[in-house]
């Protein structure tokens, strides 16, 4: 967004917070009873950064309509009374140099957990490191989890859709193990280990057990690739063996392609190596309404990094007032619950799903007609009669 449109349209939002700015300084106040919303528990124990009772967190500002995006997030965040700050990086494909990663990591390394706009790749060089794989591998997060539900008001094929995408998040083809032997000949490693392929099985079905799942499927191509995906598959086996009252079965990923897209009601959790969860995390947002409605988290031992689910950077919509922000507000509701702000994520959740549901105020990408700053503006007139009462009560 150009600059004088995005500071135009964050002082319209500031406008319709008077009266409630004492609401960015309340703590956690609400009880986690007062909202419906289970608290994500991951099996991994969660560091950060606190302070006087607020917490810090990463930005990262990614290219495209990330910018604008983390910037909406924040506005929602001070009608809602979140009690977060942000110590916000300006990294994208632009300033990929290596003191701009280093500072990076150093402030997720500091305060535990950050929340990222996609950043942009170069196709046209070979030598050039993706910075969001950088970042997943130095900081070790080696869960992708991308929960793809269905919205009520927004219109897709299949309804009632709830299915996770577990991918295994640091190897796999993405170990940047590719040469030119000769020249017209390349050589492209594929890494699959038995303690990655283990570990991602067992949080697969940590997470299925822990969010009441009945199954888990592994997705695979084991009939071609014996060794690896075959080494795969045997570690998901051997970790299901642990989880009886969970189901499992596996599926070559070409038909698991199919399967989704015809019959996807049959899919729960799923399973799988770092390229396959890419390739179909992608095609199970489109059944529920796209990059715009879909958030992502990447978790780690230590840390943990939230961004849209398809992590896609939205270039061609950057300053148009057209991007949908559902994406990244459900991303940074999901870090709430990480964090423990269980009833911040349950408010500001709730009001996001009856704008897009029942006030069905939408982008042009689910076929509405509405801005960015409208469905903004939307939810933060829904969030706040509810924090009023916060303080008033």
């Amino acid at each position: 967004m150009a600059a004088p449109m995005q500071r135009s349209m964050l002082k319209l939002l500031r406008s319709t917070s008077t009266g409630l700015k004492r609401s960015f300084c309340v703590s956690n106040r609400v009880t986690a009873s007062s909202f419906s919303v289970p608290s994500k528990n991951y099996s991994t124990e969660p560091h950060y950064s606190k302070y006087g009772g607020r917490t810090t967190v990463t930005a990262l500002t990614g290219d495209g309509v990330g910018p604008e995006l983390l910037s909406y997030v924040q506005e929602v965040f001070r009608n809602a009374g979140v009690p977060v700050d942000f110590e916000e990086l300006e990294i994208n494909g632009s300033t990929t140099d290596e003191n701009t990663l280093r500072s990076a990591l150093l402030s997720v390394q500091r305060n535990g957990i950050a929340l990222k706009g996609n950043i942009e790749s170069k196709f046209d060089e070979p030598g050039f490191r993706s910075m969001n794989v950088e970042l997943r591998t130095k900081l070790e997060l080696f869960a992708s989890v991308v929960w793809c539900k269905s919205i009520p008001g927004v219109y897709t094929r299949h309804k009632g859709l709830d299915i996770i995408m577990i991918r295994e998040n640091t190897e796999g083809e993405y170990s940047n193990l590719e040469y030119e032997i000769v020249p017209g000949c390349i050589e492209n490693l594929k890494i699959i280990t038995e303690a990655k392929s283990t570990k991602i099985a067992k949080y697969a079905f940590e997470f299925a057990k822990t969010h009441g799942r009945k199954k888990v499927t592994a997705i695979h191509k084991a009939n071609i690739m014996k060794l690896g995906d075959g080494l795969f598959l045997d570690s998901c086996r051997k970790v299901a063996s642990q989880y009886p009252d969970i189901a499992f079965n596996d599926m070559i990923v070409d038909n698991a392609s199919m399967q989704m897209v015809s019959k996807p009601h049959q899919f729960d959790v799923l399973v799988m190596p770092n390229l396959y969860g890419n390739i179909l995390s992608n095609i199970t947002a489109g059944l529920v309404g796209g990059s715009g409605v879909v958030s992502g988290m990447n978790i780690g031992d230590d840390y943990a990094v939230f961004e849209m689910g398809t992590r896609s950077s939205g270039r061609s919509l950057k300053g148009k007032n057209i991007a949908n922000p559902t994406g990244m507000l459900l991303a940074s509701c999901d870090m709430l619950d990480y964090i423990g702000y269980n009833s911040h994520a349950g408010l500001i959740r709730d009001s996001v799903m009856k704008v897009m549901s029942e006030d069905k105020v939408q982008t042009p990408d689910l076929g509405g007609q509405a801005t960015t700053l409208e469905v903004v503006q939307a939810i933060i007139e829904d969030i706040k009669p509810k924090t009023s009462s916060w303080l008033h009560g």
